[in-house]
């Protein structure tokens, strides 16, 4: 898919990151300062940055005013800094968005699709077969040899979701934030019934249930 940088000096996340963004086929270069920072992109061809504001050798801002004086490549600022100020100076910076710690993986790894796609560097799944039923995302229908399949738009959004994860599993709560918002007041166990009836409907068995936890979907290469 695509190539992206992460600058990032906590360890532990970064590697979070890396590892959730290469489940979901990307390629990514983990970097721990700003010097480093600015000598990977010097040196190879990046679609997009993960840049933390807290660097050691040169700030993120910083790291951002010297990418912006030879590229527009897109920047998602990532930081435990919240106050307005910093935020208002990435944009004057022209980063392109700006996500806060904690965070949840599965929106950032939305938003970093968003920005692909907004970037033309983005595969966007429209269509997928499970033997010979066709699900189109885009029309938001299905369909077998005998005709148009009853399914609602959040089934066709959670099965999206799923596939667009290939085999990393998605928590009850990942899936609700992701579906319904976080402030929605929809308990966990809706996942269970839409889940329920995306197998029934669909006809799924590569929709893996892992206990305590929640779903992935599977698929052998």
């Amino acid at each position: 898919m695509a190539t992206i940088l992460i600058i990032e000096d906590d360890r532990e996340t970064n590697d979070a990151i890396c590892e959730y963004l290469k489940s979901a086929g990307h390629n990514v270069f983990p970097v721990y300062d700003g010097a480093e920072a600015l000598t990977i992109f010097a040196q190879r061809s990046i679609d997009l940055i993960v840049l933390d504001i807290m660097l050691p050798t040169i700030m993120g801002l910083d790291v951002l005013h010297e990418i912006r004086k030879k590229s527009s490549v897109p920047v998602l600022m990532l930081t435990a800094i919240k106050d307005e100020h910093t935020q208002i100076t990435s944009f004057d910076e022209q980063a392109d968005d700006y996500v806060t710690k904690p965070f949840s993986m599965v929106l950032l790894g939305r938003r970093i699709m968003a920005l692909l796609r907004r970037n033309g560097n983005a595969n966007v799944l429209n269509t997928i077969a499970f033997d010979d039923v066709i699900v189109d995302f885009s029309g938001y229908t299905a369909k077998d040899p005998n005709g148009k399949i009853d399914i609602t738009p959040k089934e066709i959004d959670l099965l999206k979701l799923l596939v667009e994860h290939k085999g990393l599993v998605l928590t009850r709560t990942q899936i609700l934030d992701n579906l319904w918002g976080s402030d929605a007041s929809i308990i966990d166990r809706t996942v269970d019934v839409y889940i329920r009836n995306l197998r029934k409907k669909l006809r799924l068995d590569c929709i893996i249930t892992v206990k305590g936890i929640g779903y992935k979907y599977e698929v052998d290469e």
